[in-house]
C-alpha cells in the first residue's frame, strides 16, 4: 500500500469495509455540461463527451452509475451505487430546529474555533457521453486532501481509490480515455511554499466566509455561484455551496449560519434519517423542485443531526434521459465531507 493512501486512510476513521465508497471531482466543462444537460431547449444528439467536473465550477452535475470496465492487461473496475436509503420511522428534524442546534453550539465555541481553508473529500463523479457510438457512463472514485497553513504553505493530494475493495484497479480519466489504475494511485500531488495561499485561488484564497445567513448566502452567490444573491436560485446555491465546501471546512459559527441559510430558503423538506457512503448517521434534507428546463434531478443535502455539519451531498435523476443512457432513480453524484 503505497504512503499516500496510508495517509488518506489514516486521516479518515472510518474502516475501509464500513458503507459504500467511491466518488471524486470532474473535469472542466462542468458549467458547460450543466447547461446542455438542464437549461438547453433541448439535448443535442452529438458524439461529443460531456465530462462533469465539481471543482469550484458552480453549476457541475456529477454521478454515479453502474459500469464495468476492463483495460488491457488490468483486471475489471466496478461501481455500481445505489441512491441513499432514506428512513422515515422517526419523526422529522425539520431545517429549524437543527439550525438552532447548531447556533447553540456556535454560541459556546472558542475564539480559535473558525474555518480552515482546505478540505477532505471523497467523491463519485459520472462523466457521460451523447450520441449513438456514445460510450456508457462513466463512474471515477476518488479522494482528495487539500491544506493550508497560516503562512500561505499548503499542499494538494489526489489518489484514485475505492475503500470498499481494497487492492483493486480502480477507474481513472487519462485525458479523456477511461483506463484503470492500481489502487492508490496519486493521481495529483502539489507542494506550496510559504506565501503561495494568498495567490492560489485568486479573490476565494483571502475571503474567509461569512457567520451570517445573509451574507453567507450572498457570498455563496457572489464568489462561487457567479451570480447576485436575489437571482440566485436554491437548485443553483447547493452547488455553491459544494465549491465553497471544497476549499474550506466550516467551523462552528459558520456552520450554524449555512444550516440556517438552508432551513431561509424554505424549499428544502426533511426526508428522514440516513445512514451516509462514510457509514455516518445524518439527517436528509431534500429540494425536489425546479432545476430548470428539464427538470431531472433531485438534491439531497446530508447534515449530522447533532451539530449541523455538512456531511455530504447527492443529486439522482428523476427521469430517464435516453441520450446519455441514464434512468430515473440513478445517482448523478455524491460527495462526502470529512473534517
Amino acid at each position: 500500500m503505497t504512503d499516500e493512501l496510508d495517509l488518506l486512510r489514516a486521516a479518515n476513521p472510518v474502516r475501509a469495509d464500513a458503507g459504500p465508497w467511491r466518488d471524486r471531482p470532474l473535469d472542466a466543462h462542468a458549467e458547460r455540461g450543466l447547461n446542455r444537460l438542464l437549461h438547453s431547449r433541448r439535448t443535442r444528439r452529438a458524439g461529443r463527451r460531456l465530462a462533469l467536473r465539481a471543482e469550484a465550477a458552480v453549476f457541475a452535475l456529477v454521478a454515479v452509475l453502474a459500469f464495468a470496465f476492463s483495460d488491457a492487461g488490468t483486471s475489471t473496475a466496478a461501481a455500481a451505487p445505489a441512491a441513499l436509503v432514506l428512513r422515515t420511522d422517526a419523526p422529522p428534524l425539520s431545517l429549524d430546529e437543527l439550525a438552532r442546534r447548531a447556533e447553540a453550539r456556535a454560541r459556546t465555541a472558542g475564539a480559535h474555533a473558525g474555518p480552515r481553508r482546505g478540505s477532505h473529500l471523497q467523491s463519485w463523479y459520472m462523466s457521460m457521453e451523447a450520441g449513438p457510438d456514445a460510450a456508457p457512463p462513466v463512474t471515477v472514485p476518488e479522494e482528495r486532501i487539500t491544506r493550508w497553513r497560516a503562512d500561505g504553505s499548503g499542499s494538494e493530494l489526489v489518489v484514485a481509490t475505492d475503500p470498499r475493495h481494497p487492492g483493486r484497479p480502480v477507474i481513472n480519466d487519462a485525458d479523456g480515455r477511461w483506463r484503470t489504475v492500481n489502487d492508490g494511485k496519486v493521481l495529483h500531488r502539489k507542494t506550496y511554499p510559504a506565501g503561495s495561499g494568498a495567490r492560489h485561488g485568486g479573490f476565494t484564497s483571502r475571503t474567509k466566509p461569512p457567520t451570517d445567513a445573509g451574507k453567507l448566502r450572498e457570498f455563496l452567490a457572489t464568489v462561487y455561484g457567479g451570480a447576485d444573491a436575489a437571482d440566485v436560485t436554491t437548485p443553483q446555491l447547493l452547488p455553491a455551496l459544494s465549491a465553497f465546501r471544497q476549499e474550506w471546512t466550516p467551523g462552528p459559527r459558520e456552520t450554524a449560519a449555512m444550516v440556517r441559510m438552508l432551513a431561509d430558503t424554505g424549499e428544502l423538506r426533511p426526508a428522514g434519517s440516513v445512514t451516509d457512503r462514510l457509514g455516518r448517521r445524518g439527517q436528509a434534507y431534500v429540494y425536489d423542485g425546479p432545476d430548470g428546463s428539464l427538470n431531472a434531478t433531485r438534491q439531497v443535502v446530508v447534515l449530522d443531526p447533532v451539530n449541523g455539519q455538512l456531511l455530504g451531498s447527492e443529486i439522482t435523476f428523476t427521469k430517464d434521459l435516453p441520450d446519455f443512457e441514464v434512468k430515473s432513480g440513478e445517482v448523478l453524484s455524491y460527495e462526502a465531507w470529512m473534517p
